[in-house]
């Protein structure tokens, strides 16, 4: 039975960006809008008010969030925009008005999202038209879920964690592996917004991390200082990318070897996206200032 439909509206939208086939794009989040830019950083339009961007494999359309005025009852919906026409098109028959974070699949059609249900945070799937949504309910774990985390290569499972734990999990539900945080990351913790992205070959989880054993050493940064941690899925063994005072998270992989994140120095009060080898890190380019929740097409 279908439990979600979509339907289209004007969203503060911009002009129509690209077309099919476009080259290779990068969106990300910037005082409460999303935004669309050449991979490079250059060429940077608006999109639409909201959060959470995610471009689709080909670079065609973005997946946000929508967020509901100030004044106005709360509510979150997952909303998808065609870059060439600018038409949006919003999930608004959900089973919950608080929907988060979608994630593209590896063939552009399907999301991944988070959802709160009446007691407590799930994942949820749908297609990218809005149609046949389901839970993806995980016998055993009633605590809820707390990241959409990230599809699988092959399309066939996702990874995601709930604080404790990290999880590969079927489109049926059935957890196919389990890791511990505690028995991952030395001296880290996971929060409700720690990120996972898994490599294009499958063989390795980059894992956003907070360090509450370090001092941050900053006198305007709340709470831990975040880290990321390269997690080999054979081995099980993880190691740190990010070297303590380095602080970078929302790791997102580009290709083979190469990955995007967002950083924040010391002296600087709005974080920016950079680019880097995964081997070397100090190989680093800046690719946009004051922004985060970076996503890359194909």
């Amino acid at each position: 039975m279908k439990l979600l439909v979509a339907w289209t509206l004007s969203l503060c939208v911009a002009a129509p960006l690209l077309s099919a086939g476009a080259a290779r794009k990068l969106a990300f989040e910037r005082s409460g809008a999303v935004w669309v830019a050449n991979f490079d950083g250059t060429n940077a339009k608006k999109i639409a008010a909201g959060v959470r961007p995610d471009l689709s494999p080909d670079g065609t359309r973005l997946a946000f969030n929508t967020e509901s005025a100030e004044g106005k009852p709360f509510e979150r919906r997952i909303a998808v925009t065609e870059l060439a026409t600018g038409r949006v098109s919003i999930f608004g028959s959900l089973p919950s008005n608080n929907a988060f974070g979608p994630k593209w699949s590896p063939d552009g059609k399907k999301l991944l999202f988070e959802i709160m249900d009446s007691e407590n945070w799930q994942l949820g799937v749908a297609n990218a038209d809005g149609s046949e949504f389901h839970y993806l309910k995980i016998p055993g774990v009633t605590v809820g879920l707390f990241n959409p985390g990230c599809w699988a290569p092959d399309g066939r499972s996702v990874y995601t964690q709930d604080l404790t734990s990290v999880y590969q999990i079927g489109l049926d539900g059935v957890v196919l592996k389990k890791w511990e945080v505690s028995k991952i990351i030395a001296g880290g913790d996971m929060s409700s917004e720690s990120s996972l992205a898994v490599s294009p070959d499958g063989a390795t989880l980059l894992l956003e991390a907070e360090m509450g054993d370090e001092d941050p050493g900053r006198k305007n940064w709340d709470g831990p200082p975040p880290a990321i941690w390269s997690f080999n899925l054979a081995t099980g063994v993880a190691a740190r990318m990010t070297p303590p005072k380095f602080f970078a998270w929302q790791p997102r992989w580009t290709g083979p070897g190469e990955f995007v994140f967002v950083s924040q120095a010391e002296n600087e009060r709005q974080p920016s996206i950079y680019v880097a080898p995964i081997a070397n890190l100090k190989a680093r380019k800046l690719l946009v200032k004051n922004a985060n929740m970076p996503s890359v097409s194909r």
